[in-house]
């Protein structure tokens, strides 16, 4: 089935989801499906629908998932996809910690998160013009999910009021600068 090295987390998407998606939908359709989603997600944001903005957000960023376990499983990489995917990716992530990190937490872990996702597209650019082809690695993914996770319990938080969680949160945001700094060492992104 797989033509391309898949990722551990490949084979419970081809086992659960990617049956169920048409074979007409391309993993780009799906990358572009998240494009799509961000303004949403950051009106819900704004608007002060917690709720429903995690909902969008987690849905948005399990497509991430979903259109690599497709790509790879159907072996339809394409160059597209390999920018437009964290293109998608950054400014999902970005926009979301922007939006909470900045407003409870504080400024500087959302500048030093910002910061970190802009190199890694710096990095990518880098790559292309050299002609490499940029490639996640396990640090950038570990990087993605704490990300994810972070934002995830930040935005239970502020809908349950349970401090206790933005603290959690907080910490999972440092660890996932951590693996970012270590991402970028590697050069993956």
């Amino acid at each position: 089935m797989f033509k391309i090295k898949p990722h551990p987390f490949d084979f419970l998407f081809v086992g659960t989801i990617i049956p169920f998606i048409p074979s007409f939908i391309r993993p780009n359709h799906i990358t572009l499906l998240r494009l799509f989603l961000i303004p949403f997600v950051i009106w819900l944001l704004l608007a002060g629908s917690y709720g429903w903005g995690l909902l969008l957000f987690l849905f948005a960023a399990l497509t991430d998932a979903i259109d690599g376990a497709l790509a790879r499983s159907r072996n339809q990489i394409t160059n597209t996809g390999k920018l437009i995917d964290p293109l998608a990716d950054k400014a999902l992530i970005g926009s979301v910690i922007f939006l909470i990190i900045l407003k409870y937490i504080n400024i500087w872990l959302a500048m030093v998160i910002i910061f970190l996702e802009l190199a890694f597209l710096i990095g990518a650019l880098i790559q292309i013009k050299q002609g490499k082809e940029p490639v996640a690695n396990r640090w950038g993914k570990i990087k993605m999910f704490l990300q994810v996770l972070g934002v995830s319990l930040l935005l239970l938080s502020i809908l349950f009021n349970v401090d206790l969680l933005v603290d959690f949160s907080t910490n999972i945001f440092y660890l996932a600068v951590i693996f970012a700094v270590i991402s970028l060492l590697t050069h993956g992104i």
